[in-house]
C-alpha cells in the first residue's frame, strides 16, 4: 500500500510506501506520542478541575493532624508545669514553718530578755534604705523564681544564727564560751560575704560557704575556739587548709593560707596562731576565706564573727 501526498506549491509529490519497515516504526512511533499526549493533557485538566471539596477535605485532615500534636504538647506543658507547682508549693510550706519558728524565738527572746516594748517588732519588716543610682542601670527581678527562694532560705539561715547566738547570751548557756567560735581569725575587713554570689573568675551566679576576710599577706592566723585540729594540708580550691573540730557540733575552716603551723591531732586554744595568710588556691588575692560548721551543716559565720567574748 502506498500513500501520495501532492502538495499545492507545484512541488514534486511524495510516495509513502507502506510496505517499508522503518517508516511503519516511525508512524506508529508518532501515534504513541500523540495517545501519550492526549492522555498526559486529560490528567493535567482533571487536577486542575478537581473538586473542591476534596482539597478542603485534605486540609481538614492536616489541620485536624496538626492540632492532635498541640494537643499533646500542651499536655507535656501542663504536666511540667504542676511539678513545678508542686515544688514551689513544698519550698514555700519550709520557708513558712521556718518563719514561724523565728518568730517564736523572737518573741521568747523578748520576754526572756525583758527588752523594751518596740525594741523588736517580729511582726513588721526591717526597715531598709540607700542612695538611688540615677545613672546606673534599672532593677531586673530575679532569672528564676527559685533562686529568689533561695535567697530568702539564705536570709531566714542568718536571722536564725544570729537569734540563736542572741538566745545563748541572754539564757546564759552553760556553754564553755572557748569552745564556741568568737570573733575575727584575722585583722582586716570582710571583702566576701556568706550567700548567692558573683563569682569572682567567671561572673556565674555561684553560693558562698563562708566569708573572706580581706588581709595582707603572711598575717597571722588565729583560731576562733579552742578545739582539736583534724586537717591540715591543700584542699581543692581552698589551697593550704587548717580545720578545726570543737567538740561541741562546730568545726570552723580557714582556708588560703601562704603556710601552715598546726598539724592534724594538735590541740589549740584561743587564739593560738595557725597559720599565714596567703592567696593558695581558688583566690584573687591575699586573704583569709573562713567557714563554720554545726552539727555537718555549714552556716553563716557573719553572726560569729561580730560577737565578742
Amino acid at each position: 500500500m502506498q500513500i501520495i501526498l501532492v502538495s499545492r506549491a507545484r512541488k514534486l509529490p511524495k510516495t509513502l510506501d507502506l510496505a517499508d519497515r522503518r517508516l511503519r516504526w516511525k508512524l506508529l512511533s508518532l501515534l504513541s506520542l500523540g495517545v501519550l499526549g492526549c492522555i498526559g493533557a486529560g490528567v493535567a485538566l482533571a487536577l486542575v478541575v478537581a473538586s473542591p471539596r476534596d482539597r478542603a477535605l485534605a486540609e481538614i485532615h492536616d489541620l485536624q493532624q496538626q492540632i492532635r500534636q498541640q494537643n499533646s504538647q500542651l499536655g507535656g506543658v501542663r504536666r511540667d508545669a504542676q511539678r513545678d507547682l508542686d515544688a514551689l508549693a513544698m519550698k514555700l510550706g519550709q520557708l513558712q514553718a521556718q518563719s514561724t519558728r523565728l518568730n517564736a524565738l523572737g518573741e521568747r527572746l523578748i520576754q526572756v530578755g525583758k527588752l523594751d516594748d518596740g525594741e523588736f517588732n517580729f511582726d513588721q519588716q526591717p526597715a531598709v534604705g540607700g542612695v538611688e543610682d540615677i545613672g546606673g542601670t534599672s532593677y531586673t527581678l530575679p532569672q528564676t523564681l527559685d533562686s529568689s527562694i533561695s535567697q530568702l532560705a539564705s536570709q531566714f539561715d542568718l536571722q536564725q544564727a544570729q537569734l540563736s547566738a542572741l538566745q545563748s547570751l541572754l539564757l546564759d548557756a552553760k556553754i564553755e564560751s572557748n569552745l564556741k567560735p568568737t570573733g575575727m581569725p584575722v585583722p582586716g575587713y570582710i571583702s566576701s560575704y556568706f550567700g548567692v554570689r558573683a563569682d569572682p573568675f567567671d561572673g556565674r551566679s555561684a553560693r558562698h560557704t563562708g566569708i573572706d576576710i580581706a588581709t595582707p599577706f603572711g598575717t597571722a592566723v588565729h583560731a576562733v575556739a579552742e578545739g582539736m585540729v583534724t586537717f591540715a594540708g591543700v584542699r581543692s580550691g581552698y589551697g593550704n587548709v587548717i580545720e578545726i573540730d570543737h567538740g561541741n557540733g562546730y568545726m570552723t575552716r580557714y582556708a588560703h593560707n601562704s603556710a601552715l603551723d598546726v598539724h592534724p591531732g594538735q590541740h589549740v586554744q584561743v587564739g593560738d596562731v595557725l597559720a599565714q595568710a596567703g592567696s593558695t588556691g581558688r583566690s584573687t588575692g591575699s586573704h583569709v576565706h573562713f567557714e563554720v560548721w554545726y552539727d555537718g551543716r555549714v552556716v553563716n559565720p557573719l553572726a560569729f564573727v561580730r560577737n565578742h567574748r
